[in-house]
């Protein structure tokens, strides 16, 4: 009676051995699992007004993107850096692709320049590249470039962006995404095309949540151009009617 005890007690351990082995690994899959979600900082609230960055655009309406201190912090902290110097006020989107993205950010207004703080080291995080991503634009590495060149290009963001219109996943992690559009993509969607656009447009202002900004007041119209005042006729000066001289008197 004993051994057939031992013996049944032995077939269940090995029936029951692996369902025990599958369990204890599991729980270790969870626990490595909630330790990488762990080492993430909180998601910011969308409504958190520390975190939104107001843009008005020239385009007729104000774009509202909430702003991911969590994924890249450096970032962030550098556009409301610049914007609370209003840096960001007036400057042109120089480059606009259509189905691609519209690039802003440059003071010189052709892709070459920045802000005269240093550059920003690459932040590429799990953030991807979908419609309405704002994302750090930066130097391009050309092809076949060392390592030290592929990453100085790579830590070369500084002042300019870009509002991505169609998602393009190729640059997920290649470029640091730092927010994302909530309102008003009508008005990136109507930004002027070209590289440079002919007649570009711009941003007229831009805010953070936290400087309770104003209601959006769109741009001037253009002046109009006058045409070109008609010639003026000219008349021929009247003639004088002659005279005949008077002589003078003779001093006593």
């Amino acid at each position: 009676m004993r051994f057939v005890a031992t013996l049944l007690a032995f077939i269940l351990a090995l029936v029951s051995g692996p369902a025990f082995a599958d369990k204890k690994k599991e729980k270790i899959e969870v626990k490595d699992a909630k330790v990488v979600t762990d080492n993430r900082p909180p998601v910011p609230s969308v409504t958190d007004p520390a975190n939104l960055w107001y843009l008005d655009l020239s385009t007729g309406g104000r774009v509202v993107i909430w702003l991911r201190p969590d994924a890249a912090p450096k970032m962030v902290e550098r556009v409301k850096l610049l914007t609370s110097q209003h840096f960001y006020d007036g400057l042109l989107f120089h480059r606009v692709i259509e189905g691609f993205m519209a690039q802003t950010g440059d003071p010189k207004g052709d892709g070459t320049g920045g802000s005269t703080l240093p550059n920003v080291p690459a932040e590429f995080n799990w953030l991807p590249h979908v419609r309405g991503a704002v994302s750090a634009a930066r130097e391009g590495a050309p092809e076949g470039a060392t390592v030290e060149a592929v990453t100085k290009a790579e830590n070369s963001a500084n002042s300019q962006f870009f509002i991505v219109f169609n998602p393009t996943m190729k640059l997920d992690k290649k470029y640091t995404v730092f927010g994302r559009v909530i309102s008003g993509m009508e008005y990136v969607d109507t930004i002027a095309r070209g590289e440079p656009p002919t007649a570009p447009s711009r941003i007229l202002h831009a805010y953070l949540g936290t400087d309770n900004p104003p209601a959006y007041v769109p741009a001037p119209p253009a002046p109009v151009a006058l045409p070109a005042p008609a010639g003026v006729i000219k008349l021929a000066p009247k003639a004088k009617p002659a005279t005949t001289a008077v002589p003078r008197k003779k001093a006593a």
